[in-house]
């Protein structure tokens, strides 16, 4: 970080030749922290509304490690997806407070802030088996400080289980939908409901399901209105973007 910059904005602000307001403009364009193997982006938080996320696969334990000892400093929530348990053990031994969602496979570090407001987010995933994706996007939509509602197994093998719960989905300001195997299950709730859906397709399903890309390709080519479309996998990505819309949902009210 550039800490002469941050020095001159808050001499500035205690001397009254820069505002609060041009202050945080300024901090949100201040540079990363280099540690060579990583550029950790200490500010995002004040540019998107949530700090740098730890993405584990891929990355060492000493690594990651190091990534938390640093990117947690100043935040008061951050996550690790697609982590296991010794990603998480290792978590601890630099914040001991750190919790692990296992089927999630988040670590979230740090105290998330509570519910701002009873606007709700539903989360619903087609079947058990796509559990683990559609608890990474309630997890992370939770850790972003949303009220989240869970709907699960209510895939169009038995659509009438679903039926029941429409009341909870009109209610909500925004619908993620996960989905394996012919991932029609956002198509069918966008022509039954009037809120955004967020669909996830999973990698649930047998061999003509390419692992994921089949129901890839019928939520990019869903009929209904309404509906957008992350990765293979992605619960992190549908439940971030659900808090965004969910947000600006509370920020657009009228008094």
């Amino acid at each position: 970080m550039d800490k002469e910059k941050i020095q001159a904005l808050l001499e500035g602000v205690r001397g009254g030749s820069v505002s609060i307001a041009e202050a945080l403009r300024a901090l949100k364009s201040l540079p990363y922290e280099d540690l060579d193997f990583a550029k950790i982006d200490t500010h995002r938080h004040l540019r998107n509304g949530f700090s740098e996320v730890i993405y584990a696969r891929g990355k060492t334990i000493e690594e990651i490690k190091a990534i938390v000892s640093r990117a947690s400093g100043g935040s008061s929530c951050i996550l690790a997806t697609k982590a296991g348990p010794e990603v998480y053990q290792a978590i601890r031994d630099v914040r001991p407070d750190a919790v692990y969602h296992e089927k999630a496979q988040i670590v979230v570090i740090g105290a998330p802030p509570g519910p701002t407001s009873t606007s709700t987010i539903a989360v619903v995933c087609a079947g058990t088996s796509d559990l683990p994706i559609a608890e990474e996007a309630a997890v992370t939509a939770a850790a972003m400080g949303n009220q989240v509602v869970k709907i699960y197994d209510v895939g169009v093998a038995g659509l009438h289980r679903l039926f029941g719960n429409l009341e909870t989905l009109l209610a909500a300001n925004v619908v993620v939908v996960v989905a394996g195997m012919d991932g029609a299950l956002p198509s069918v709730i966008g022509g039954l409901i009037d809120k955004p859906i967020v669909a996830v397709p999973t990698s649930v399903g047998y061999g003509a399901s390419f692992n994921g890309l089949a129901p890839l390709l019928t939520m990019l080519n869903s009929c209904s209105p309404g509906v957008t479309v992350v990765n293979i996998d992605n619960g992190f990505g549908a439940g971030f973007f659900a808090s965004i819309v969910n947000r600006l949902c509370e920020e657009r009210k009228l008094p």
